[in-house]
């Protein structure tokens, strides 16, 4: 039975690689999607979602709610966008044709009428700044506690970081947003740049996509994608597929090492260690707080399977629509 997943996304380039994972994966059932600030405006991932979903006939990606998200994070910075590294719309040279499309409605209370649709079995992937999932918390904290999993894509424990030397961007964007989530979200999943990193499509794997797969849409946003990349750091070998491995990790917990501990945000707004994670891993926990109640932990996915990744991403992406 395929799990039903409703999506967070800021929906750059590797977000929308991650969708059409989803969309062509039988055991993934994207029931919703929920679109954010982040890599780019809230306008312009709508946008995205929408002709991401054009590219579909079934009934099932047609059914996909689209809901409006957060348009700027709980620090209440302006934020900033980044299309040298994800085109204005989060598709590389792309520009959607939006035409007739209402990309301007209100509708953040339908993630409730969802969560209440498929009570207890409705998974949460948030691959971009966490913003709107923290805002659940603030509304409907009990609500909440009918979500089976979450997973989440962010942070970098004692690796570089891709903001700061040693902040990830989603967790940077918003750091009040992902302690808030840390704090109270249950059964969470951490997919940290400690592995994303590492789930790199190169370009070899992408022509072969583009030459027997049906979705057109894959070549330009990857080519565009590690064109930035390789710009950054000659000696990468590809594209980091950060969001699709978070949404793999749903259904492959087997491609995973993980560890299950105790995790921070820093809440500076400004400097290195802004959005910063940090992990405790002394044996004996925080004794302050041991004696008060128990410390949550969270398990992280520190290391990861290449080879099982390899396969599971291009028998997806290489099938018939």
């Amino acid at each position: 039975m395929a799990q039903k997943v409703l999506i967070f996304a800021d929906v750059g380039i590797d977000d929308t690689i991650a969708l059409l994972y989803g969309y062509l994966n039988n055991s993934i059932d994207i029931v919703g999607i929920v679109a954010d600030y982040g890599n780019i405006s809230r306008e312009n991932a709508l946008a995205n979602i929408e002709y991401v979903r054009s590219l579909f006939d079934s009934e099932k990606v047609k059914d996909t709610k689209v809901i409006a998200g957060a348009e700027i994070p709980m620090t209440s910075e302006i934020p900033e966008f980044v299309p040298e590294i994800h085109g204005e719309y989060g598709l590389g040279p792309i520009t959607p044709d939006t035409a007739g499309i209402d990309l301007t409605f209100e509708n953040f209370f339908e993630i409730v009428s969802l969560i209440e649709a498929y009570s207890d079995e409705l998974i949460i992937v948030n691959i971009g700044r966490l913003t709107s999932l923290a805002t659940m918390f603030l509304l409907y904290r009990e609500t909440m506690q009918n979500i089976k999993a979450y997973y989440i894509m962010g942070g970098a424990f004692w690796v570089p970081g891709n903001v700061t030397a040693v902040s990830e961007a989603n967790f940077h964007g918003d750091p009040v947003a992902a302690q808030l989530v840390m704090t109270y979200a249950e059964n969470v999943t951490i997919i940290p740049l400690n592995v994303t990193e590492y789930a790199i499509a190169t370009p070899q794997m992408v022509d072969y996509i583009d030459h027997v797969g049906q979705i057109d849409l894959v070549k330009p946003l990857l080519d565009y994608y590690y064109n930035y990349y390789k710009q950054r750091n000659p000696q990468i070998q590809g594209s980091p597929l950060h969001d699709v491995l978070t949404l793999m990790a749903v259904n492959r917990p087997d491609m995973f090492g993980f560890q299950d501990l105790p995790i921070t945000i820093v809440q500076a707004t400004e400097g290195t260690e802004r959005g910063q994670s940090i992990a405790d891993i002394r044996p004996f926990g925080d004794l302050e707080e041991e004696t008060e109640k128990e410390i949550k932990r969270h398990r992280i996915a520190f290391n990861f399977d290449y080879q099982k990744f390899y396969q599971d991403f291009m028998a997806t992406m290489t099938q018939m629509v």
